[in-house]
């Protein structure tokens, strides 16, 4: 087949002067000669597109693809990860990975947690915050903790996120506020082991890859899983893998509920954290994890279950093919 890639790549960005945390969720080149060598190793005429301003250039030119590997995140506001989808669709190509709603609706993560605790699924109790006048009307149990709404990366979280008073929900509101332009989002802290587990496929079919426990053992503020943390995973986190049905279990029961009640498609990665009786609990998914496969978390976790990087790449692709053939077929 041929197969477009659409995707940010960082060093763009930071040509254009963005900086190093707008640019962090955007891809190396080592990522994206990656994919291209396991769909070109997978026997696909692999051809790079970019990101979604390449591909509205693309496309008014008249390229086409069979299909399109879409991993771009966007730039700006809480739907930038569905806009190269709802470009795809409305020139009917088919592309892996979430539709525009679900790339919305899951980035938003205050909807996101909503749906999933209509749905019956335990998260955090939470508020958000979109102005200073927002802040006095907080009524949750401390401690808390509080990121940008519509971020990811573990973009705006640090040795602060984790709030003790009233005074410190305030200084942090404000300054994530004024950083990130945009809401905030405060939840009851939980104290628990943490977990990101993998998931493949689309509805009933969706299984468990594996999952991946995370370990900081030198935070001085409760394990939090922060920006610098993530940037600086080799040295400042232990990861622990689990293979599908044993300790994470219960962990992983509540992701794949998540995966199919917020209807992620082809792959996902769903981070839950555990309360202080050791219940799990939803705190967001990510329906485009990353995919460089030694530094993000879905390589690592397929790596760990004896799946290979070119497995991994050909089962999001294979996933996505049967669902749009399904669909053509309904």
């Amino acid at each position: 087949m041929i197969v477009g890639m659409t995707y940010d790549l960082r060093k763009d960005y930071l040509a254009q002067g963005y900086k190093e945390e707008e640019t962090a969720e955007f891809d190396s080149e080592e990522t994206i000669a990656s994919l291209e060598k396991a769909l070109t190793s997978l026997g696909h005429d692999v051809r790079r597109i970019g990101n979604v301003f390449a591909l509205v250039s693309r496309l008014a030119q008249g390229a086409r693809w069979d299909i399109v590997f879409n991993i771009c995140e966007g730039l700006h506001e809480r739907s930038r990860e569905a806009q190269v989808p709802a470009l795809l669709e409305a020139f009917d190509i088919p592309y892996t990975f979430s539709d525009p709603l679900v790339c919305a609706v899951t980035l938003d993560k205050a909807i996101a947690k909503r749906l999933v605790r209509e749905a019956g699924l335990a998260t955090p109790p939470h508020a958000v915050v979109s102005s200073p006048d927002d802040i006095a009307g907080v009524s949750l149990n401390y401690p808390l903790f509080a990121k940008p709404l519509a971020e990811g990366t573990g973009k705006g979280i640090d040795r602060n996120s984790r709030i003790q008073s009233p005074d410190e929900l305030r200084q942090v509101c404000l300054e994530l506020l004024s950083r990130y332009d945009q809401p905030v989002i405060v939840e009851e802290f939980l104290p628990g082991r943490e977990f990101t587990v993998a998931i493949i496929g689309n509805g009933p079919a969706a299984k468990v890859i594996g999952t991946m426990e995370i370990i900081i053992p030198s935070c001085d503020n409760g394990q939090i899983y922060s920006f610098e943390a993530k940037e600086k995973c080799e040295t400042l986190c232990h990861y622990v893998h689990h293979a599908p049905g044993t300790i994470a279990r219960d962990a992983e029961a509540l992701a794949l509920a998540c995966h199919r009640t917020l209807q992620c498609r082809d792959v996902s990665r769903v981070d839950i954290r555990c309360d202080r009786t050791g219940k799990p609990c939803f705190l967001e998914v990510n329906p485009l994890p990353g995919l460089h496969p030694t530094h993000s978390d879905l390589p690592m976790i397929a790596t760990a279950q004896g799946m290979s990087y070119n497995q991994l790449i050909d089962g999001i692709l294979t996933n996505a093919l049967a669902r749009h053939k399904e669909a053509k077929l309904v």
